[in-house]
C-alpha cells in the first residue's frame, strides 16, 4: 500500500510541474505573441524592395562613324569627360560649305548697299538739276514778261513812229527769243523731272533688294550655326559623374542620331523604392525612419527616412495596366512604391549598387496617424508625397 501512495504521490508532482511548464510555456506564448504583435505594429517591413537610381544614357546627337571610344565597362568619369569620338570629315565639309556660302551671300549685300549709296548720290544730283531748271524756269519767265512788255511798248511808239523800225525789230526778236528759251528751259525742266523720278524708282529697287538679301544671310547663319553644332556633337560627353555601363559601343562602328551608346550610373545618388502592401500603408508618412538591410551586406543595417509615397499603385503605371470592368476580376492587393532615401554619411565601405536587394523596416508610432497625401491632408503635404 505504501508503495502505491509512493507512486500515486509521484504521478500527481510529475504532473503539477508539467502544467506548470505548459502554462509557463503558453504564458510565454502569450507574451511573446504579445510582443510581436506590438512590434509587427511599429515595424512594418517589406522584402519587395531594391536600391534605385539615375541612369543617365549616353546617346549620339548626329550618325556617322565611331573613331575612338575613351571609356571601358565600369570606369569612372566625371561630368564633362569625353566618352566617344564621332568622325569629323563629313561635319567638317557642311561647316566650310555653309561658311562659303555665307560669305558669297554677304559679298552680295555689300553690293546691294554700295549700288544704293550710288544710287542716293546720283538722286542728289538728280534733286540739284531739277532745282536748278526749276530756278531757270523762274529766271526765263521773269525775262519772258520783261520781253513780252518791252515788245508791246515798242509796238505802241513804232506805230506813233516815234520808234525806228530797226528798233521795233532787236525789240521784236528778243521777244522771240525768249519765248524759245522758256521752251526749252520748260523742256529741260520736264526731262530733269522724269530723270528725278527715274532715279527715285532706282533708289527704291535697291532698298527694295536689301531686306530679301539680309533675310538670305540670316538663313545662311542659321545653316552655318546648325552645321557647326552638328560638329560640336561628333564629340559625346558625360553627363554626370558615374560609372560606365551598358557600353555597346567600339571604334569603327556606325551609330545613328538617338542610339544609345552606353549609360553613366552615379552611385552617390541612389534610394530605395519599396514596394509595400496597401494594407501596410494606413500609418506610414514621409520623414518617418527606416532600418534597411541589403543581401548583399548581411549584418550590416543602412539608416534612411521616407521621402514620398508614389501617387498610384504599380499595376496602374505599368505598361497593361489591369482592367477590371472586363467581368472576370479578382481581388489582388496592390503594392505602392515608397521612396526611401538614404540618411547621409552612409558607410562609405559598403558600396550600394543599383537593383541589389534590399529588406527595409519603417518605424511607425503607435497612433492614429495615416498615410499623408490619402486622407486629412493638407494640398501642401500632397506635393510631398509625389515622387520628384
Amino acid at each position: 500500500m505504501e508503495e502505491i501512495k509512493t507512486t500515486a504521490t509521484s504521478n500527481h508532482k510529475r504532473k503539477m510541474i508539467a502544467a506548470f511548464i505548459f502554462a509557463g510555456i503558453t504564458l510565454a506564448g502569450i507574451i511573446t505573441g504579445f510582443f510581436y504583435i506590438q512590434y509587427k505594429k511599429t515595424h512594418i517591413a517589406t522584402d519587395d524592395a531594391f536600391v534605385d537610381g539615375r541612369i543617365h544614357t549616353i546617346a549620339s546627337k548626329v550618325y556617322g562613324t565611331i573613331k575612338n571610344v575613351y571609356v571601358n565597362d565600369n570606369q569612372f568619369v566625371r561630368k564633362g569627360d569625353v566618352l566617344v569620338d564621332i568622325d569629323q570629315m563629313d561635319f567638317d565639309v557642311r561647316v566650310k560649305e555653309a561658311s562659303s556660302g555665307l560669305d558669297v551671300e554677304k559679298t552680295k549685300l555689300s553690293e546691294l548697299n554700295y549700288k544704293l549709296d550710288t544710287a542716293g548720290k546720283q538722286l542728289e544730283e538728280f534733286k540739284a538739276a531739277f532745282g536748278a531748271a526749276k530756278a531757270n524756269l523762274e529766271l526765263q519767265e521773269a525775262n519772258m514778261k520783261q520781253a513780252e512788255t518791252d515788245l508791246r511798248r515798242a509796238e505802241k511808239l513804232f506805230k506813233e513812229e516815234i520808234l525806228s523800225k530797226e528798233s521795233y525789230e532787236k525789240t521784236k526778236t528778243a521777244y522771240d527769243i525768249s519765248v524759245a528759251q522758256l521752251k526749252a528751259v520748260k523742256e529741260a525742266l520736264k526731262q530733269a523731272e522724269a530723270g528725278l523720278e527715274t532715279q527715285k524708282a532706282v533708289m527704291k529697287q535697291s532698298a527694295a533688294a536689301l531686306n530679301p538679301q539680309k533675310s538670305l544671310i540670316k538663313q545662311k547663319e542659321a545653316s552655318l550655326g546648325a552645321a557647326e553644332l552638328n560638329l560640336s556633337y561628333t564629340k559625346v560627353y558625360a553627363s554626370a559623374d558615374g560609372y560606365v555601363t551598358r557600353k555597346s559601343v567600339e571604334s569603327g562602328n556606325q551609330v545613328q542620331a538617338g542610339q544609345p551608346l552606353m549609360a553613366v550610373v552615379p552611385l552617390d545618388d541612389i534610394w530605395v523604392t519599396a514596394n509595400y502592401k496597401e494594407t501596410q500603408l494606413e500609418r506610414v508618412s514621409p520623414g518617418q525612419k527606416v532600418e534597411i538591410k541589403v543581401d548583399t551586406y548581411p549584418g550590416k543595417v543602412f539608416r534612411g527616412k521616407i521621402e514620398s509615397i508614389m501617387a498610384g499603385t504599380g499595376a496602374v503605371f505599368s505598361l497593361f495596366p489591369s482592367e477590371n470592368a472586363t467581368g472576370n476580376f479578382v481581388k489582388v492587393v496592390q503594392r505602392i512604391p515608397v521612396k526611401i532615401v538614404f540618411d547621409k554619411g552612409t558607410d562609405p565601405e559598403h558600396v550600394l549598387r543599383i537593383g541589389m536587394s534590399v529588406a527595409p523596416t519603417i518605424m511607425v508610432k503607435d497612433e492614429g496617424s495615416r498615410v499623408k497625401g490619402v486622407k486629412g491632408s493638407s494640398e501642401n503635404d500632397k506635393n510631398k508625397n509625389l515622387n520628384p
